[in-house]
């Protein structure tokens, strides 16, 4: 568990929104309604605050591993797996938006900025024992679908989120114990690369920002979602029963805070007829920030 985990600030009981997942990812507050990425199925899932639930778009035969959308509507999908980034428009069909194969072979999280930017996260297959602690990247993939490396030496990339004046990139390394900040220059390029957080025991996985400049952690061994400061304080911590792996604050005011949890029995279980993943929300002490 996280050795620096404190909570001086307690949190409401969460309460659960959806049953019957399989492993719910990336998680993104759009159009009035929570967007996700089912994993174990090509499923991406959006959910009403009612709980009523849909089937948005399939990917198949690839696991949506995560979404954002671009400025102009377009939804984005990372089909991790055959390394590829996917886009489509209003209810058409997907289509290769860009082609990382090149970069590397699995690819996981990607967030979009405001000129339409989307940074991606992968390398190796950590699935088939291909990542060690260092081999990860990000790639920036601009509007028109060309794409670059733009940072190396990530330790297992997972959420990634960009601070509302679109200056600063945040990345997860799980494998790193620590969320790390990059600088964004006008051409997207990463600079300037810094600990923004050291989480001694813990193992960040989707993230999120709030307007008080803390970032919300999503930790899958740790079973819990927390709140941290910039330094490593972590000023809030809710535990769940079961593994965290994102989270992301919506709702009509951004005041609600999404955790995504399920039962991970490892990657050869994630098409299994198991359904233990679930949607539990809670008020947050700040509203969401930044994107996604």
């Amino acid at each position: 568990m996280p050795g620096n985990r404190i909570s001086s600030h307690p949190m409401p009981e969460p309460q659960i929104l959806l049953t019957g997942l399989a492993f719910g990812e990336s998680p993104r507050w759009h159009a009035g309604r929570l967007w996700l990425a089912n994993w174990g199925t090509p499923d991406i899932v959006t959910v009403g605050l009612d709980g009523e639930s849909e089937i948005a778009a399939r990917v198949p035969p690839s696991i949506p591993c995560s979404i954002d959308w671009l400025p102009d509507g377009r939804l984005l999908v990372v089909s991790g797996r055959t390394a590829r980034v996917l886009h489509a428009k209003d209810d058409g069909p997907l289509a290769v938006h860009a082609d990382l194969s090149g970069l590397g072979s699995v690819f996981n999280e990607i967030v979009v900025d405001g000129r339409g930017d989307a940074y991606v996260n992968g390398g190796p297959d950590p699935a088939a024992g291909g990542q060690d602690a260092g081999s990860g990247i990000i790639a920036l993939v601009r509007p028109d679908g060309s794409a670059r490396q733009v940072a190396d030496g990530i330790a297992f990339g997972n959420g990634m989120a960009i601070t509302a004046d679109g200056s600063t990139l945040i990345v997860a390394e799980s494998w790193g114990n620590r969320l790390t900040a990059f600088d964004i220059a006008a051409d997207g390029s990463l600079s300037g690369r810094r600990v923004w957080a050291s989480i001694p025991g813990g193992f960040p996985d989707g993230i999120c920002l709030d307007a008080d400049g803390a970032v919300w952690y999503a930790d899958v061994p740790g079973q819990q979602c927390a709140r941290v400061r910039e330094g490593g304080e972590v000023v809030q911590a809710i535990d769940l029963d079961r593994d965290c792996f994102a989270c992301m604050l919506g709702g009509p005011d951004r005041r609600t805070l999404f955790m995504l949890a399920a039962e991970w029995r490892g990657f050869e279980h994630m098409t299994g007829p198991e359904r233990t993943g679930q949607v539990l929300i809670c008020d947050a002490p700040a509203p969401g920030s930044g994107r996604p």
